[in-house]
């Protein structure tokens, strides 16, 4: 069976396995951002009175809905599929199977449901009036394809070396966080003072936040050469995180 067959028979199992036991099933894709949304807006709007600086700045839970939903994609993908090899220890000592689709249906599955939730808040908050320029969603949503990229090929190199060093999801459940905070999800590259407002770019994903909101906010303008750069960096990091899996796949049993 190819890769990309494995690859939709596990993301359909995983897809079971996150909503087996749920009262409300699959209604929950719809439900649990929606939830999110408002516990989000009532923190940062009521009691910490957050901004967007700028007299035609958008209003703050959009701007942070339209960077964070994208960064939980992301994240939750890397963070998912490192330890995806181990959990399939038994499967992969009996069968012998490409385990680079457990890797890839891990990430597939968090991009899934995280942008049907962020499809349901950019919806909602264009129906309430926030700002958001619905029409632009496709053009938006082509966004996740090299976003998707980047974190399929950084989940392959961690979930490979995940089975020789068996506390880099801890490590990573510290980094990943500092990752969030050194791009503009929350803040505005605006509010940072001038000298280190060039350093946001060494981030790969500032090219998303502000890239999203520039789309769906008209908050900044959209940067073409900046997209060109973002895909190339993704291949790369596809190719890379490709190669270094294979090159350690043949040793998995050995460690596991």
């Amino acid at each position: 069976m190819s890769v990309a067959a494995l690859t939709l028979r596990f993301f359909q199992r995983d897809l079971r396995s996150r909503f087996a036991g749920s009262f409300s099933g699959g209604l929950w894709l719809l439900l649990q951002p929606l939830l999110q949304l408002a516990i989000t807006s009532a923190v940062f709007v009521y009691v910490f009175k957050a901004r967007v600086p700028g007299a035609n700045a958008p209003a703050y839970v959009p701007f942070l809905a339209t960077g964070l939903w994208p960064w939980i994609a992301f994240s939750e993908a890397i963070l998912r599929s490192t330890t995806v090899i181990h959990e399939n220890a038994a499967l992969i000592g009996k069968v012998a199977l490409p385990r680079e689709a457990l890797v890839a249906s891990a990430v597939t599955t968090s991009f899934v449901i995280h942008g049907v939730g962020f499809i349901t808040i950019m919806l909602v908050l264009a129906a309430a009036g926030q700002g958001v320029h619905w029409q632009l969603l496709p053009l938006a949503l082509l966004l996740y394809v090299p976003l998707m990229s980047l974190a399929l090929g950084l989940a392959l190199i961690c979930a490979a070396l995940q089975v020789f060093v068996r506390d880099l999801v801890q490590a990573l459940g510290q980094l990943l966080p500092l990752l969030m905070f050194a791009a503009p999800v929350y803040y505005d590259r605006a509010q940072l003072p001038d000298r280190f407002r060039g350093l946001l770019d060494l981030n790969p994903f500032t090219f998303y936040a502000e890239s999203f909101r520039a789309l769906m906010l008209d908050h900044g303008a959209f940067n073409v050469r900046a997209a060109l750069i973002a895909t190339l960096v993704a291949a790369v990091i596809l190719l890379i995180g490709h190669r270094v899996f294979r090159r350690l796949d043949s040793h998995f049993e050995d460690f596991l």
